[in-house]
């Protein structure tokens, strides 16, 4: 028994919110985040009688869309089902969403691995659906702890979801990590969602087995909405090593549906896992079959950016940037478009990464804005960078400037005014007689190095940051300690 080891085997079923201004069969808003509850309805979304669906032809394009980004065969002539369960956050006691006859079908995803390799996913379908209400449980004073009464608010009541089921190709929570983070980079770069977990913009529930290795195989579980990367991750830990430690010790793993428990770190049961049968599904009555019409597929096809693996091959070959920058800047299609902006207004395309990936970055995430509303557009950030390889302007003072723009929204012109900064900066005879000054000020620091006791170099270290400091880092670092250490020996 000691001698066995388990091998999970991981599919899991994406649930992403399509970026429609309108729900998938009706024309209400999908504003939900923050609105009253209750507002962004209508009959059709309801489930009133007599409502009629009129399928959004925009979340069709944008399950063709995610559908060719993943490789997928897309099915020309499709067609809607009813999904038949009781839940209060469901109205119309149904959900129209696909069974047979998905939209796509028949496509992976390449994943990269922690040590450079790679490994395919594939994808089972795409199909479309409509999301669910939202409940909200409330203890009777106000708290979520020991709640006892729910409230349902259907605002999220059928905004357009592209479910994307893999086949179990995964084995371990952190290929499931990465696989999940592929994709909402991917749903990201195509503009089809926004991918935000927080928000529930994109909902995973996993199904995880396990294998032993004497044969016997667990009964499959799956994991329930799932809504950050994090708990993801521990979530299938946890149903890893629970459901080996059950197989080791010859019990049977209930087939079953359980929930994450982020607090506890476990997860529990809360109901038998339900078959495509307990659903009931039948074709909708009320929508007719959907048949894509001919060249759509390509037209579609014509829409699909360069994807963020392509751009970050090219950023490699084509600027000479390693794997780890190319990635980085690759991420977000606003970021990679911005990188490239710089190095077309003439920035080195190595230099412009070491700025992107640093101050850009750095201003980013101090100000906790997005890229599309940085304070200073790549033109100006490619003149900067000009002038520091022109030897114009030093990196130190450059640094300055160049958070001056960010910070106060002003020019590069009005921002070096502001900063004191002057192009040639100081050099020769004028950094000589602002150097002889510094050491004069400070013959104990210079005696104690010219005497040999300043063997971790830190007295002359003290020295050139007082050059720097005085120059206000309008001089070369380069050329300051050069001329520091030829003073010194007189």
């Amino acid at each position: 028994m000691a001698d066995l080891t388990f091998k999970p085997v991981i599919g899991l079923e994406i649930h992403v919110q399509l970026a429609t201004k309108s729900k998938l069969f009706c024309s209400c808003s999908t504003d939900y985040i923050g609105v009253a509850p209750n507002t962004n309805v209508c009959p059709a979304c309801l489930g009133l009688p007599g409502s009629l669906p009129a399928l959004n032809a925009k979340a069709v394009e944008y399950g063709v869309k995610a559908a060719l980004a993943l490789n997928c065969t897309i099915n020309t002539a499709t067609r809607f089902h009813r999904k038949n369960y009781f839940y209060a956050d469901l109205p119309k006691a149904y959900q129209i969403s696909q069974y047979d006859l998905p939209i796509a079908e028949k496509g992976y995803v390449d994943v990269s691995t922690e040590e450079g390799g790679s490994y395919r996913i594939g994808i089972t379908r795409l199909h479309l659906e409509e999301d669910a209400g939202k409940l909200v449980h409330e203890a009777s004073d106000g708290r979520l702890v020991g709640a006892d009464q729910s409230f349902v608010d259907y605002n999220r009541g059928g905004i357009p979801l592209a479910e994307i089921v893999s086949e179990p190709d995964i084995r371990s929570a952190a290929e499931a990590k990465e696989y999940v983070t592929r994709l909402r980079q991917l749903v990201r770069y195509l503009g089809v969602s926004d991918g935000d977990m927080e928000k529930g913009s994109l909902r995973v529930d996993a199904n995880i087995s396990v294998k032993c290795s004497d044969g016997r195989w667990g009964n499959r579980a799956e994991i329930k909405n799932l809504n950050s990367l994090r708990a993801l991750e521990r979530a299938l830990e946890y149903e890893i090593k629970r459901q080996s430690q059950l197989l080791a010790e010859g019990e049977e793993i209930t087939q079953e549906t359980r929930h994450w428990d982020d607090v506890e770190g476990v997860t529990r049961a809360t109901r038998s896992k339900e078959e495509a049968h307990d659903y009931r599904y039948f074709p909708e009555p009320d929508l007719p079959p959907l048949i894509l019409p001919e060249g759509y597929v390509e037209k579609v096809r014509n829409t699909l950016p360069e994807l963020p693996w392509q751009k970050m091959e090219r950023f490699m070959s084509s600027y000479e940037l390693n794997e780890t920058d190319a990635m980085i800047l690759s991420e977000h299609m606003a970021l990679a478009d911005f990188y490239e902006a710089c190095v077309e207004a003439g920035a080195s395309p190595l230099r412009a990464s070491n700025w992107v990936r640093t101050e850009v970055l750095r201003v980013m995430n101090e100000q906790k804005i997005d890229i599309t509303e940085f304070p200073v557009d790549a033109a100006a950030l490619a003149q900067l960078i000009a002038k520091v390889d022109d030897n114009k302007i030093s990196t130190t003072a450059a640094r300055e400037v160049f958070d001056t723009m960010a910070a106060k929204k002003v020019s590069l012109e009005e921002a070096m005014k502001i900063c004191g900064v002057e192009e040639g900066g100081i050099s020769g005879s004028d950094l000589e007689k602002m150097i002889r000054n510094i050491l004069e000020n400070n013959t104990d620091v210079v005696e104690t190095i010219k005497s040999g006791q300043d063997k971790k170099g830190k007295k002359q270290k003290f020295l050139q940051g007082l050059i720097m400091k005085e120059a206000r880092g309008q001089t070369d670092p380069r050329e300051a300690a050069s001329l520091l250490a030829k003073l010194l020996e007189e």
